[in-house]
């Protein structure tokens, strides 16, 4: 429909002007596009699922979140998002109706969230398959020397090897749990090797 189009459009639009750093921006499209591999054979609201894949991280972006890093280490980006997703969406012309069921997917995208919508469990599934695989590996190794979780690459790789034991357990959806063996090999291997190359000198 050309108005549904139309705000997907301004949407979009509107977090690759604010999606900073500039390789955060792909996150979203590759969340969307996750996000409806695991929700195959699901009835959800794919509005809902959109709007929330593309503005669930807007907490993390430069320009929305604290630079002091005292704040930025208690920042809540989803809180921040929560409060904000509302009038973003208004503006754009979004179906006031279905604001309510973004708004609650992204309160509950984290791995530690309880999803209480079918919205909620896909994206929350797909976001954890991102954070595994190849993509998972780019995305950490990335924010080496930026983020103030990663001051070196041994913090990153201890965040993958964290998350290969920890994220797969907390999929809930069959779909998504099938697709994350393939993902978790590719960051098992790429552990293994780093290990392996490393000679105890990584840094």
């Amino acid at each position: 429909m050309p108005e549904e189009q139309g705000w997907r459009e301004a949407l979009v639009e509107y977090v690759r002007q604010e999606a900073l750093p500039v390789e955060k921006f792909g996150h979203q499209p590759r969340l969307y596009a996750l996000a409806r591999l695991v929700g195959v054979g699901e009835v959800y609201d794919d509005d809902a699922l959109f709007a929330a894949a593309w503005l669930h991280d807007i907490g993390v972006f430069l320009g929305h979140r604290p630079e002091e890093p005292e704040a930025l280490a208690r920042w809540d980006n989803v809180a921040y998002a929560v409060e904000k997703v509302p009038a973003i969406l208004a503006r754009l012309g979004f179906p006031a109706s279905k604001v309510a069921a973004v708004v609650e997917a992204i309160r509950t995208h984290l791995p530690s969230a309880e999803p209480t919508s079918v919205e909620g469990t896909i994206l929350r599934d797909a976001d954890i398959l991102e954070q595994l695989g190849a993509i998972g590996i780019l995305r950490a190794v990335c924010k080496v020397g930026r983020d103030t979780r990663y001051p070196t690459f041994t913090t990153a790789v201890n965040g993958l090897r964290k998350a290969a034991v920890t994220l797969p357990p907390q999929l809930r959806s069959e779909s998504a749990q099938a697709m994350a063996q393939s993902k978790i090999d590719i960051l098992e291997a790429f552990l293994l090797a780093v290990e392996e190359e490393s000679q105890g000198a990584l840094l």
